[in-house]
């Protein structure tokens, strides 16, 4: 069964995803003996018998069912996800004390996950998740990383942009990020690829048609990061918390963070939460926590003050690149602690009017990371692009407006809107003049005969050809006054490279009826 294989590597989750190229929908994959229920994720931890014993060793849900997650010692990689390409620790070769530095245990894991797909996915396609403050050396390592995998295609796409167009935001967002993982919080705010006439993201490619690309010249394509704070807090410093609520006369080990964790998940669905455990001594608790209680404990141990100065760095940090953080256009949160009902409850009381995302936080990445992917859900890319002739009050001349650029997928979703006025007095018609953008002597990767290939573009406003043949105008009853908003135009490119456009006269609130304007390349 070929397809598209999208891994989103975590700092405690991992995500592995499948799509085979049908109309059904993406899924995540059980990999046994690696992944948990359900979700059907892995969670990001090795643990060696020594240091050269890669052939013994145990990584995610094996690590748990053995009760060595919160073990100590230089066998237990976790955590390792953040610190990949980062200098190693003094005095050891890999990071925290541990045998394996953090490129080597990410490998590990991966190759790993690679070995355990059931036998009938075959991909064709494998498409990685990256941080983007680390996107440049990530990328690097993970080329490296892959370099053996036996798949004709491999891309890459940052980790924002995977999550917001996996929660259905559009290009052009700028998105606050909330992730709350097991080790850390993180607040990120990014500023997707894409809208405004501007190319939409799309997965970045390494590999094409079994051959590396040279992706060290490609020009990034990533979000841009706006503002961004972190915590040395996470999911599992919660658990802890739980722990010592339940059973302040028991050391927080792992089998008693096992079930503080199935708590804490409990009471993201239920207003109480009720667990037997048996501890060592053979004498059975009975572990209950009310939704109350677990939200007042957040209090006690400082998390609300704690995010809501980590939000007051990240509106800070808007404001100084001339952004009103009213104007941000949604909250992501993602990470399994993300679901808690009091962290959404922060999230509305402090930005009560930007629209809360993340109806499914811990697949968003890898699901988003399928859509940017070519083959999934976008059929091709735009060579040359598309312009609309505009006339400028300003400047009192035409310019123009770029409505799709070279590299935005297609088919397009969802369209672009424009609101044109009128140029003259008594104004009985406007006309549509499309043109195309001519090469530019700028680096790009284009796609020639479906094959990824560079070509050089000059900086600056590329100059335009107008189109030999143009569209109708649109007749304007009744006439419309200079300066005057008067039609609503919504443009689109189908999944036969046809230009589309739709709208209203907003003269006399009649639809107009979608014409099909041209194929655009």
């Amino acid at each position: 069964m070929p397809g598209s294989l999208a891994i989103d590597l975590g700092s405690s989750t991992t995500v592995v995803a499948w799509h085979d190229g049908t109309a059904a929908p993406p899924r995540l994959l059980a990999l046994p003996p690696y992944s948990l229920g359900d979700p059907a994720v892995v969670p990001s931890l090795i643990w060696l018998a020594a240091a050269d014993g890669q052939e013994r060793a145990l990584l995610g849900r094996q690590v748990l069912e053995s009760d060595l997650a919160d073990g100590e010692g230089p066998g237990l990689c976790r955590d390792f996800k953040r610190r990949i390409g980062a200098p190693a620790a003094a005095g050891t070769d890999g990071a925290a004390g541990t045998w394996l530095s953090p490129e080597a245990a990410g490998s590990l894991l991966l190759r790993r996950l690679w070995q355990a797909l059931p036998p009938e996915v075959r991909p064709e396609r494998l498409v990685l998740t990256a941080p983007v403050e680390a996107y440049r050396g990530y990328r690097q390592w993970l080329r490296e990383v892959c370099r053996d995998l036996e798949v004709a295609e491999l891309a890459l796409v940052d980790e924002p942009t995977a999550a917001a167009i996996g929660a259905g935001l559009p290009p052009g967002s700028r998105v606050l990020v909330v992730d709350v993982g097991g080790g850390t919080i993180d607040l990120s705010l990014v500023a997707l690829e894409g809208g405004e006439g501007r190319a939409a993201p799309i997965a970045q490619l390494l590999r094409f048609a079994g051959r590396d690309l040279e992706g060290d010249r490609q020009a990034l394509r990533c979000a841009r990061v706006i503002g961004k704070a972190g915590l040395a807090i996470g999911g599992r410093d919660i658990d802890r918390w739980i722990a010592a609520e339940l059973c302040p006369d028991l050391p927080p080990g792992g089998a008693l963070l096992r079930e503080a964790e199935a708590i804490k998940c409990q009471l993201s669905d239920q207003p109480r939460a009720v667990r037997l455990w048996t501890p060592a001594d053979g004498v059975r608790r009975e572990l209950r926590l009310e939704r109350p209680r677990f939200e007042m404990l957040l209090e006690e141990r400082g998390l609300i003050g704690q995010l809501d100065a980590l939000l007051d760095t990240i509106q800070a940090a808007a404001r100084r690149e001339g952004l009103d953080p009213a104007r941000i256009d949604a909250i992501l949160p993602v990470g399994g602690g993300s679901r808690i009902p009091r962290l959404r409850r922060w999230l509305a009381d402090r930005c009560g009017t930007i629209p809360l995302k993340g109806e499914r936080p811990v697949e968003a990445v890898a699901l988003g990371a399928l859509a940017l992917t070519p083959g999934v859900r976008l059929r091709d890319v735009l060579r040359r692009g598309v312009a609309l002739r505009c006339w400028d009050q300003r400047l009192g001349a035409h310019r123009w407006q770029p409505l799709f650029a070279a590299g935005q997928p297609w088919p397009t979703d969802p369209p672009l809107e424009i609101v044109l006025a009128c140029s003259r007095d008594q104004q009985q018609a406007l006309e549509l003049v499309l043109g195309e953008p001519v090469a530019e002597e700028r680096a790009e990767v284009v796609f020639r005969g479906g094959v990824p290939v560079l070509r050089r573009r000059p900086a600056g406003d590329p100059d335009v050809e107008a189109w030999a043949r143009q569209p109708e105008p649109w007749e304007l009853q009744p006439p419309g006054q200079r300066g005057q908003d008067r039609l609503r135009l919504r443009f689109s490119i189908d999944g036969e490279g046809q230009l589309l456009v739709e709208g209203e006269d907003l003269g006399g609130g009649a639809p107009l009826a979608r014409r099909r304007l041209g194929p655009v390349r």
